[in-house]
């Protein structure tokens, strides 16, 4: 039996029989399990690729079904596929949807107590698991390493693969990790998958993954549904108001502080825009409860930072606006492919003001500090951890940055980079979006619970366990405790407390909530002076963050071209075409357009009404394929000769008579 997270029963009816009783061939699997009658374009090229044993490589934008290409073969080869994501709430996301489509997943990352884990190698070394979903931290840990070799293992997927290499814009050092993978498995192919990555970054991604020959397969970065256009002002709300009262739709406007979300949710609301704001420093259940009301309509525009949007399957979104200008290219085209997922014409609108450029000087300084702070950093670190000289290799803490930063007077922004580049040089992990819901298994048998002496509430707590979640009696279940305690009438406190009380007495095992970051140490703790920092890490990467900022300069400020084609020259593509719907491509346009010349027009319709019998009606619409660059104008002169009673009107029709 499968639970609605992704955990499941071991009982013996739960058998790996629909692991097999569908044909090997991609169409039919990709029929009985999501319903689609045909593929997406390079979907099943991949697949096929990777079912013949070959290395390879996607390129698919944001909304061009990646999930698909590994999904599908995961449920033709035998045995497991192991997937690497950089994001827990992906991972999360990702197995509760395969468990709905009839699919077993689990997944393991650095946040979960030893017993999950357990759960999660057993169900692997049973083949009770079809996917597994792993952070790359993980491939540092001997234990998973020594579980891997009782596995049968047919695939290896990198999500998210430009983080492997150190040109992408998101470099992680724990992806290096991966390639050593390889040498536990190395006869099983690996497929690697990115939304965006530049030419270099793509050849970067093959050697770092130690690839032989791999089959590259990618989608045009063209978004032929979606307009880009830019707005440059001084006023944004002003704009955005104009933006989104021009325009109909669900919406997402995106901004990079957290702050700036509600406020801007706020004005919305009080100008008569129903806007909800997200986060990450939101709860786990706020965070579900507006992503699910924005996506049934209940509110228009989600003001969010760029925390929403990863696992956001919502077609219909019409109008994607940045009101802070990106940072990159590859985050400004993932976040504004979220527009028009349906094909139907959508807006990628970017607000910029004079101060923008600025702006994105800051964040460059901002994202690389000196040297001597991010040593000082790192001292404080394990100041605030109490962590002694030459101890903490393995060892993880709960690690909250804002604490730290206020109790030693640090600036959390410069912080919060210099604890990236500590990562990035391998001195510690850190996790900051862990956010797990509390978790519960019933350890008596069933016979056994109606024999406890129970209070009215412990009774009411207890049957609405048993009616709403399935698999308590065989593993760890996901609940969400906010919602169990309204339902029953408690507070949430008082339920927290009688869970407690039920795993000291053995009823049950709890695992309470998480939401606090953790820090992973990989080394022990060393002196300051002796940190070094790889040219990779600090000197390639600062030049390569120059280099993507003066590409968005040029996009966001540059007037001169198609900003669509100056975006996929970037990505890439040969010789990209002009737009035609891009605002400077519509600036373009007007500007060589000959100037509608009222005298002529009306010479013109005068020979139009010769060539008919005195006083009868002409058709307007007839006169489009005369005028076809003008016609809007043709229609609006018409409009102010009929206004000055120069010409009847009929609907399309027309007469002077």
């Amino acid at each position: 039996m499968t639970d609605p997270y992704g955990y499941y029963d071991f009982s013996d009816n739960d058998s790996d029989d629909n692991f097999s009783d569908h044909a090997n061939d991609p169409l039919s699997v990709l029929q009985q399990y999501w319903g689609y009658s045909a593929f997406r374009p390079v979907q099943l090229d991949i697949i096929q690729s990777i079912l013949d044993g070959n290395d390879t490589i996607g390129l698919m934008p944001t909304g061009g079904g990646k999930s698909i290409t590994f999904q599908v073969p995961a449920m033709i080869l035998p045995g497991l596929t192991i997937v690497l994501t950089p994001l827990i709430s992906l991972m999360k996301d990702q197995v509760d949807n395969l468990a709905r489509h009839g699919i077993k997943a689990a997944y393991l990352h650095a946040g979960m107590s030893r017993i999950e884990a357990d759960y999660a190698f057993e169900r692997c070394r049973q083949g009770r698991v079809k996917l597994l979903y792993i952070a790359p931290e993980r491939l540092s840990s001997e234990r998973f390493l020594s579980q891997l070799q009782t596995w049968q293992t047919s695939l290896i997927v990198v999500d998210e693969a430009h983080c492997i290499s150190q040109w992408g814009y998101d470099f992680r050092p724990s992806y290096l990790k991966i390639a050593n993978l390889r040498e536990y498995l190395p006869d099983i192919p690996v497929l690697a998958l990115t939304a965006t990555a530049t030419p270099e970054v793509v050849d970067d991604i093959a050697e770092k993954l130690g690839m032989s020959h791999p089959k590259r397969f990618s989608l045009s970065f063209s978004r032929d549904n979606i307009s880009f256009l830019v707005r440059n002002t001084n006023e944004k709300f002003s704009k955005l108001l104009d933006i989104l009262n021009a325009t109909q739709g669900s919406s997402i406007v995106y901004t990079r502080s957290r702050r700036r979300t509600a406020d801007i949710a706020d004005q919305l609301n009080s100008a008569g825009i129903k806007a909800l704001f997200y986060h990450a420093g939101l709860e786990a259940h706020e965070k579900a409860l507006r992503q699910d009301a924005w996506q049934n309509g209940e509110a228009r525009v989600m003001v969010a930072t760029t925390a929403f949007g990863m696992g956001i399957d919502k077609a219909d979104v019409r109008l994607v606006v940045h009101y802070d200008i990106p940072t990159t290219l590859e985050e400004y085209y993932q976040e504004a492919g979220r527009a028009g997922r349906d094909g139907e014409p959508s807006l990628a609108v970017m607000i910029v003001s004079k101060h923008d450029k600025a702006t994105l000087a800051k964040r460059l300084a901002q994202a690389f500090p000196e040297k001597e702070f991010i040593r000082k950093t790192y001292d404080e670190i394990c100041r605030f951890l109490s962590l002694p000289m030459g101890e903490g290799f393995g060892a993880i803490f709960d690690f909250k940055p804002a604490v730290m930063c206020a109790k030693y007077n640090m600036p959390e922004p410069l912080v919060m980079s210099a604890i990236g580049i500590l990562a990035r040089s391998g001195y510690f992990d850190y996790v900051d979006e862990l956010d797990i819901e509390a978790q519960i298994m019933i350890l008596l048998r069933r016979d056994e619970l109606y024999h406890l002496s129970l209070n009215d509430t412990e009774d009411a707590v207890l049957n609405y366990l048993l009616r709403h979640y399935g698999g308590l009696f065989t593993d760890f279940v996901f609940i969400n405790e906010p919602i169990i305690a309204r339902e029953c009438g408690i507070t949430p406190q008082t339920l927290y407390e009688l869970l407690c009380k039920w795993r000291n007495q053995h009823v049950i095992a709890y695992i309470p909530r998480r939401h606090t970051p953790i820090i992973n140490f990989t080394t022990n703790r060393c002196p300051s002076d002796k940190l070094s920092f790889p040219k990779e890490v600090y000197e390639y990467r600062r030049d390569a963050m120059k280099h993507r900022i003066e590409a968005v300069k040029q996009f966001a400020f540059d007037d001169s071209a198609c900003r669509v084609a100056r975006m996929l020259a970037y990505f890439g593509e040969q010789k990209p075409a002009d737009c035609g719907k891009c605002d400077t491509c519509r600036a373009l346009r007007l500007s060589t357009t000959p100037k509608f010349d009222t005298t002529a027009f009306e010479q013109q319709l005068d020979r139009f009404f010769s060539m008919i019998e005195p006083c009868q009606w002409l058709d307007t619409r007839s006169l489009q394929p005369h005028f076809p660059r003008n016609f809007s104008e043709v229609t609006a002169h018409i409009q102010q000769m009929i206004a000055d009673g120069r010409l009847l009107a009929k609907g399309h029709l027309i007469s002077k008579c």
